[in-house]
């Protein structure tokens, strides 16, 4: 017996993902880092700090941003 392996685009007939975003998943959406203030793509309503910036010591060690 075959399987055959659908995508999640093939199988719910979707192109691309905000097509597949529901109340409770929202799509990814674009924001603004509240450190150093580059575009990222938030994957929740409360992600405000980019990847970049959650990487560096600073972040991890719960420095105040520079500048502020």
């Amino acid at each position: 017996m075959s399987h055959t392996t659908l995508s999640r685009d093939t199988e719910f007939g979707a192109s691309d993902e905000a097509e597949l975003a529901t109340p409770e998943h929202p799509a990814p959406k674009l924001r603004h880092c509240l450190r150093c203030q580059v575009e990222f793509h938030s994957q929740w309503s409360g992600e405000r700090v980019c990847s970049r910036c959650k990487g560096t010591a600073a972040w991890r060690q719960g420095s105040p941003a520079e500048g502020r």
